[in-house]
């Protein structure tokens, strides 16, 4: 009897832990108290239909506390509960709203709701719209006009726009404006030593462009941090081009050579061709003098008469023009 009912009164102990345990789980009754202490009307009811659906109330509760505390009273458990559901983060949507609160910033709830599922730090926006932050931006490498290469560097100071955070560009986009007027700017410059005596020119040309527009943010000052003087890229553009002058005129050079030597191996073709033809037409003469005596046309004493002319003629050639090798000195 004493086994049976010491096992009877640790089943009930088991009973009554487990149910302790499912009670406090979906009736969150601390937190329930410490809500009530702190001025926050809600129910044990409530907190039990929050666990029904998948809604924690360690969320919900201490996010309503903090809003009562700082006096944002128009903030309701409803809306809690359905930006939780809809995948916000109601702990920075409510921080966000106090901090805009405290520092007399217009920011309603729906607004702050609707950045927070933007994907957007609601409460980095709002720090960012009380302290300003700065932004610096890569060096931006842009030419002057007499051809000087300069590196720039800026400082950028931005302050979060709260209206423009839902569909307004990021600081990518920014960075990419700015540096794209800074070499606007020395682009259109005369020299380089203009810009090195008077940098602040390109920040308020920059500035009067208007650069935040459609941003999330509002560029309050570009300040430039640093300007190195690179290359001479005008002269290294004049040198590459005479070097492709250079190139393109051997290249003419080069063609009109080997047309001339092209010209020059047809000519010498051309004098072979009329050599050949000329010795072809000499072999022709002993054929036509044979055939002449066949017909009767030349007779020996012609022949001979034609010889002695030949002979006469290779003698005054002779005579004409000495060989060089026959003229020699005579001995004494």
């Amino acid at each position: 009897m004493e086994d049976s009912s010491m096992l009877f009164t640790f089943g009930l102990v088991a009973v009554g832990i487990v149910f302790v345990v499912i009670f406090f789980h979906y009736v969150p009754f601390f937190l329930w108290l410490s809500a009530k202490v702190s001025g926050v009307n809600i129910s044990l009811i409530q907190l039990f239909l929050m666990r029904i659906r998948n809604v924690p109330p360690y969320i919900i509760v201490p996010a309503m506390i903090e809003a009562h505390k700082a006096g944002l009273s128009t903030i309701t458990r409803d809306e809690l509960e359905a930006h939780y559901l809809a995948g916000g983060h109601v702990e920075k949507v409510v921080h966000a709203l106090v901090s805009a609160s405290k520092a007399n910033i217009e920011l309603p709830f729906q607004m702050a709701t609707a950045i927070d599922l933007a994907g957007r730090d609601v409460f980095e926006a709002v720090q960012m719209s009380v302290n300003p932050k700065v932004i610096d931006t890569p060096p931006v490498t842009a030419v002057a006009k007499d051809g000087i290469q300069l590196i720039a560097k800026a400082r950028v100071t931005v302050r979060a726009n709260i209206r423009q955070l839902v569909g307004g560009a990021g600081e990518d986009t920014i960075l990419a404006r700015v540096g794209e007027g800074i070499v606007s700017s020395i682009g259109s410059s005369e020299n380089h030593k203009s810009v090195l005596e008077n940098p602040d020119s390109i920040s308020k040309l920059v500035l009067r462009k208007g650069l935040d527009a459609g941003t999330a943010f509002e560029i309050l000052s570009i300040d430039i941090a640093d300007i190195d003087i690179g290359k001479n890229i005008g002269a290294a553009l004049q040198i590459d081009q005479a070097n492709a002058d250079k190139n393109i005129a051997q290249a003419k050079a080069e063609e009109r050579r080997a047309m001339a030597v092209a010209s020059e191996q047809e000519m010498k073709a051309k004098a072979q061709e009329a050599r050949a033809k000329v010795i072809e037409a000499e072999a022709e003469v002993p054929k036509a003098m044979a055939e002449a005596f066949r017909s009767g046309n030349l007779g020996i004493m012609d022949y001979y008469r034609m010889k002695n002319i030949e002979a006469d003629t290779s003698m005054r050639e002779n005579i004409a023009k000495p060989s060089s090798n026959n003229s020699q000195p005579l001995s004494k």
